[in-house]
């Protein structure tokens, strides 16, 4: 059977070749956005002996495992069966058709530099939610390679939060660069976007996969699944843009790069048959990167249940990654927390914190932190984020309590401020 295009491939397709010279394509998981990128940017490089082209995203690594050995040969034997192609694996330049495709990571500043010291007749950005548009603007500057074709650049996304600048470069058609920024774009026209979602490619996914997306949180659904750019709530202390690209290493891996670690509890308080109704635990494993003022939030053990079965838990997490410490609020008894930390292991260090604040401003310098860049995220720590989303100035927005949160600023605040949170009790 010969390849065919998604209709709404189709259509992307005949905006892509429109008179815009920067296109976006945005929408839900695996919807075949990069899919169809790919196969036009090689096309491209065949139809012109001799074109150069980029793709870049943020990191290399992330680049490199999902285009170049997986996408890449994938369209080649789908979109162009028999068409001569080589990668090298050295400088990470796919070869066909007499032109050269590179691949790039912004994080890699040598090979960036050693890319951008060329010009393209194309510019791919995958994943450009990632990518900080000075960098964008940085490459945008190498699309300028003389060849038969019109020099273009791609763009694609899962939509991010609606202020970040590929919202307001292709939706809102303002200028992120202008001073202040969100001016009028000096020639909107040259700025296209189309949403593809997973249901335009449902006939290559399975059902269970879109019951999956389906079955996300509202705010993930929203934007895994219908393709939305995600409104930032009014004074939010996070958005989508704070938590970066998340790290793929092993979790126990990334706190043997730390010189602390500490395992974080906030109890809610709730005994008893209610349980299953109460609040949940929130039990979050965090560290600080040796010799840096840098963190990563490595775990979320948050759970329901019994006294017995959150000590449990955050001692586990403790033992997992070899933490210096469990730091629980007392707020609920702190004779109680410690002892029912102890009676799972007495050789546990716990050390109480009381809040005599609101959460809001608890969270405020946390949320700095994560504004400075100074927080990453394993992966995995979707629900937590959640939680962070919806936390403004005013208050917790969100369903329950945040408990996750909590036990989040808890654990970061320990890590960054030191002393300045140490109220209540240290038992070694």
């Amino acid at each position: 059977m010969s390849f065919q295009y998604t209709d709404d491939q189709t259509r992307a397709i005949a905006m892509l070749g429109g008179p815009a010279r920067h296109s976006m394509l945005y929408g839900g998981s695996r919807s075949g956005k990069t899919f169809l990128l790919v196969s036009l940017l090689i096309g491209r490089a065949i139809r012109a002996p001799g074109s150069r082209h980029a793709i870049f995203r943020h990191r290399f690594n992330h680049l490199k495992t999902s285009i170049g050995l997986d996408t890449l040969p994938t369209v080649m034997a789908k979109r162009y069966p028999g068409v001569p192609g080589r990668m090298d694996k050295t400088d990470w330049v796919f070869r066909v058709g007499g032109s050269e495709i590179w691949l790039a990571g912004l994080d890699d500043k040598e090979r960036t530099e050693k890319i951008l010291g060329q010009e393209y007749a194309t510019i791919y950005f995958n994943e450009c939610s990632q990518i900080a548009y000075s960098a964008v603007l940085m490459a945008r500057t190498r699309l300028a390679q003389k060849t038969a074709l019109v020099n273009r650049a791609f763009y694609d996304c899962n939509p991010p939060g609606s202020k970040h600048w590929t919202a307001q470069l292709f939706v809102s058609k303002r200028d992120p660069a202008s001073k202040p920024a969100g001016g009028p774009l000096p020639n909107p026209d040259n700025y296209a976007a189309m949403v593809m979602n997973p249901h335009g490619n449902a006939q290559n996914l399975s059902p269970e996969y879109i019951a999956e997306l389906e079955s996300l949180p509202e705010r993930q659904r929203n934007r895994f699944l219908l393709g939305k750019f995600t409104a930032d709530l009014d004074n939010a202390l996070w958005s989508l843009d704070s938590f970066g690209p998340r790290l793929t290493t092993d979790p126990v891996a990334l706190a043997a790069e730390c010189e602390r670690v500490v395992v974080a509890v906030d109890p809610s308080g709730c005994h008893g048959p209610e349980d299953e109704r109460s609040d949940e635990i929130g039990i979050v494993v965090a560290g600080r990167r040796r010799g840096s003022r840098k963190y990563i939030v490595l775990a979320d053990r948050t759970l329901r249940g019994s006294p017995q079965q959150w000590a449990r838990a955050a001692v586990k997490a403790y033992k997992d990654f070899s933490a210096d410490r469990i730091v629980a609020e007392e707020n609920f008894g702190g004779a109680m927390v410690i002892s029912t930390i102890r009676g799972e292991d007495a050789n546990v260090v716990v050390r109480t914190v009381k809040a005599s604040r609101g959460k809001s401003v608890r969270a405020e310098p946390i949320s700095a932190l994560y504004g400075n860049g100074a927080v990453e995220h394993a992966e995995g720590l979707g629900e937590l984020e959640d939680q962070m989303l919806n936390m403004t100035t005013a208050g917790y927005m969100g369903e329950r309590s945040p408990d996750r949160l909590d036990a989040n600023v808890w654990a970061l605040s320990e890590l960054s401020q030191g002393a300045q949170i140490r109220v209540g009790a240290v038992v070694t």
